[in-house]
């Protein structure tokens, strides 16, 4: 798998994923919010529902996977899905260090690095 398309598979489920500390820094930029808001509501997302977004994220992992395997590479039956089960078990791997690493800087770097600069945490 080729870096360009596991950025293609990975990009939408991370940012799903990162969604709890990433919509109150929406909602400030657009000027829908207050900054002691949004940070109330980044500690609230993060602290009691960061495993449902986690959850989201890898359920549109698996669906991008899918979907990726049955159109880009041809795979739509069991017995195609046999014959090239090397390539899937690899592809899937793939995917899952792409994703976790990307979710891991994505929201502990890029995220984190811009809520301190607009004031929102420490």
């Amino acid at each position: 798998m080729k870096t360009k398309e596991a950025l293609k598979v990975t990009g939408i489920p991370v940012l799903f994923a990162s969604l709890c500390c990433l919509s109150p820094l929406v909602l400030v930029l657009l000027g829908l919010s207050t900054v002691s808001f949004a940070s109330s509501l980044a500690d609230t997302f993060y602290g009691e529902y960061k495993w449902a977004f986690r959850a989201v994220g890898l359920l549109l992992l698996a669906a991008t996977t899918v979907l990726y395997l049955r159109s880009k590479k041809g795979i739509c039956t069991l017995d195609e899905a046999k014959k090239r089960r090397q390539e899937i078990i690899n592809t899937v791997l793939a995917v899952l260090v792409v994703g976790v690493l990307g979710y891991i800087f994505f929201l502990y770097v890029v995220v984190h690095y811009l809520g301190v600069f607009m004031g929102l945490w420490e």
